[in-house]
């Protein structure tokens, strides 16, 4: 029973719902700087409805990739899936329960979200987008991982729209800062991604997954990899140009060095060196945690 229960929570990609739950955070910390009372209620509802429904992809996505995953010999802990499926472990057919119950909470929450007169255009569009890029990037017949644009709608979801939804909920309409503050966050989250891929890359030819770095090819994805992370920096600055607060911004320059070294360990492994999977995707979830984490508290401390 333990073994099971220990099986069933790393299914849950728990280290990816901490990473939501701060994306989540960065909305409400800007909807406080701006001067909204935040109602902890409606925080606590809107996190839940976010964690659900993360749940549940979680849950789609380790279905549908659990052929390949099983005999994925380069898993790292954000990598390769979580390897919680197949023989001798939990049976698919969970994973398949336990999304449809995290999809039944996801619907009563909405309902509890429309109770309270919470919706408004924009939050009721984000909710519909949230859901079908959640949805459909796994399930067939539209199966957004394999098509190249998976990455590219995670990306935005987690870093654009979550964040959005949080501020929403708190204070109904949009601003400018939510734009400023999140489009370097896609920039990383996408990189992040494709570093994601480059452990498994072999195993997804072997399965025909043309996902993004299959489609570009090893050598264009680790060029592109670099490039967004330069981009997201660049980004970052320029939002500073545009009205982005100096003490906002600066934090969040701090994991450049580390953002270096994660191109300096990309252009090695293009080299030929042998690659340290676990190290190289490690230090992407901290460039990415560390910024979102940084311009989260610069919001919140204001």
């Amino acid at each position: 029973m333990f073994v099971a229960l220990k099986l069933f929570v790393r299914l849950t990609r728990p280290l990816f719902l901490i990473g939501a739950a701060l994306l989540y955070a960065l909305g409400v910390g800007i909807a406080r700087y701006l001067g909204a009372t935040i109602d902890w209620s409606v925080y606590i509802l809107g996190q839940a409805w976010v964690a659900a429904l993360q749940l549940s992809a979680h849950f789609l996505n380790e279905y549908y990739d659990a052929p390949k995953d099983a005999d994925n010999t380069s898993r790292t802990p954000f990598s390769g899936g979580s390897g919680a499926l197949g023989t001798g472990k939990l049976s698919p057919s969970v994973a398949v329960l336990a999304a449809a119950v995290a999809l039944t909470i996801v619907a009563s929450l909405t309902v509890v979200i429309f109770r309270n007169n919470l919706i408004s255009p924009p939050l009721l569009f984000i909710m519909i987008l949230a859901f079908l890029g959640s949805f459909f990037y796994s399930v067939p017949p539209v199966k957004l991982a394999t098509s190249g644009y998976g990455e590219l709608t995670t990306s935005i979801l987690v870093a654009n729209l979550l964040p959005a939804f949080a501020f929403l909920l708190q204070t109904g309409e949009l601003h400018r800062l939510l734009a400023m503050a999140t489009f370097p966050l896609t920039a990383l989250h996408l990189a992040m991604m494709l570093v994601f891929e480059l452990p498994d890359y072999a195993n997804d030819l072997k399965y025909e997954k043309k996902n993004l770095l299959v489609r570009l090819g090893w050598q264009n994805g680790m060029f592109f990899h670099n490039l967004l992370l330069l981009s997201a920096f660049l980004l970052l600055g320029g939002a500073m140009l545009f009205g982005l607060p100096l003490f906002i911004a600066l934090p969040a320059f701090l994991p450049l060095p580390l953002t270096l070294l994660q191109i300096w360990q990309m252009k090695k492994i293009a080299d030929g060196s042998k690659p340290n999977w676990t190290a190289l995707t490690l230090t992407s979830v901290v460039v990415f945690g560390t910024t979102s984490y940084l311009l989260a508290f610069a919001f919140w401390m204001r």
